[in-house]
């Protein structure tokens, strides 16, 4: 390890207590998705206290924040992403508390180096676990000059490359006309028939794409009473595929089960999307190696290979427009399962104290390559390139 590495990982230990008295508080304190004032309050005031400019509401966003640091000459831009939104009921089974504070707590042990050059960047980004934020922080231009981001998130193993599923939400109304479900039922048009007919031919369609697509969906709405004839039923679905052109086509596979659907009763249908769509995470390999190998220098080798996350990230959208990575790390014993109680305690734990120290290093140690070798910088940008 040379010698401003070993400066970064002593300037990790040094904050240790305070950072994780942040993470602690956040665990303690969850909210909801842009509702995380208390959260977006602790790591403000912790990055102003350090010599950060942060600016809150970015992006019209209430509960996303900025937060830079100028080093010493010019040179490239890095961002940490920071996540701190809550599950309902469950509190931070997710870990974003320790997401949050990692990511602080790195640009604050980088901003240490009087050899600093360029911009460390905190981007506060909200709501994860609903709408998720980075969507409109990618579209109001918060990346803009971005060179490199990153993030990690708690999980079950050591997993520095990863790819998600692209994500559509999808709400389907049903138009009919109410009548009395016995006496006059020959005038109306049932919704929820057309609603039933639509889950029919989506069970169809689920046989015919392949294992990787997954369509998942409820009924939110299906009439007011038995006796009469429902005239408006709604339904909602995710839609998941690896890749964003193969979820485009879904999608119109899906709309055109509606319109079938609702054809069979005479009813008629629209639809729109209910949550923000998101894209298939595009791992930067260059960059993951370049975390891999600072993992290593830390000390840990259990890496597991690539994987897909068979879930959905914001972080997907964020890859699209500037290299990044979203690398996993094991929190615990890796046998927590995350959206669980039992994960948000071990967050809070001293697996999760461990966790969070480990994590504000790789990424300080990471920031600092991409900041302080071109080359790699360079080679981080072609890779980037040519996935355009």
């Amino acid at each position: 390890m040379n010698a401003i590495k070993a400066f970064l990982r002593d300037q990790a230990f040094h904050l240790r207590k305070e950072v994780w008295e942040i993470a602690h508080l956040i665990g303690e304190h969850p909210e909801l998705g842009y509702k995380e004032y208390f959260a977006v309050d602790c790591l403000s005031r912790f990055l102003k206290k350090h010599g950060f400019k942060v600016d809150c509401g970015v992006a019209e966003v209430e509960t996303a924040f900025l937060a830079r640091f100028t080093g010493m000459r010019p040179g490239p831009t890095i961002a940490f992403l920071a996540e701190y939104d809550a599950l309902p009921v469950i509190g931070h089974g997710c870990g974003h508390n320790l997401i949050g504070a990692a990511s602080a707590g790195a640009a604050v042990v980088l901003s240490k180096s009087l050899n600093l050059a360029g911009e460390v960047l905190v981007i506060g980004a909200p709501a994860e676990e609903t709408s998720g934020a980075k969507v409109t922080l990618v579209e109001k231009g918060v990346f803009r000059d971005v060179d490199a981001a990153m993030m990690f998130h708690p999980g079950s193993q050591n997993v520095p490359v990863i790819s998600s599923l692209a994500l559509d939400a999808l709400e389907f109304t049903f138009y009919g006309r109410s009548a009395h479900a016995v006496a006059a039922s020959n005038f109306g048009i049932n919704a929820l028939d057309a609603v039933i007919n639509f889950f029919v031919g989506i069970n169809a369609l689920k046989k015919q794409v392949s294992p990787d697509v997954k369509i998942n969906g409820i009924i939110t709405e299906g009439g007011t009473a038995p006796n009469i004839i429902p005239e408006r039923a709604v339904a909602r679905f995710y839609l998941r595929a690896r890749k964003r052109e193969d979820l485009d086509e879904l999608r119109a596979q899906v709309i055109r089960c509606a319109q079938g659907a609702a054809e069979m009763v005479s009813a008629d249908m629209s639809w729109h999307k209910f949550e923000f769509s998101y894209d298939e995470m595009h791992t930067n390999f260059a960059l993951a190696e370049c975390f891999t190998k600072n993992l290593e220098e830390l000390g840990i080798h259990q890496i597991a290979a690539p994987q897909t996350a068979m879930g959905s990230v914001d972080m997907g959208n964020v890859s699209r427009i500037v290299p990044s990575i979203h690398p996993y790390l094991t929190l615990g014993t890796g046998t927590e399962i995350p959206h669980t109680r039992e994960f948000a305690q071990v967050s809070l734990s001293n697996h999760g104290e461990s966790l969070l120290v480990l994590a504000m290093q790789v990424l300080a140690f990471t920031g600092w390559d991409v900041l302080s070798d071109n080359k790699l910088l360079q080679q981080i940008k072609r890779e980037f390139r040519s996935l355009r």
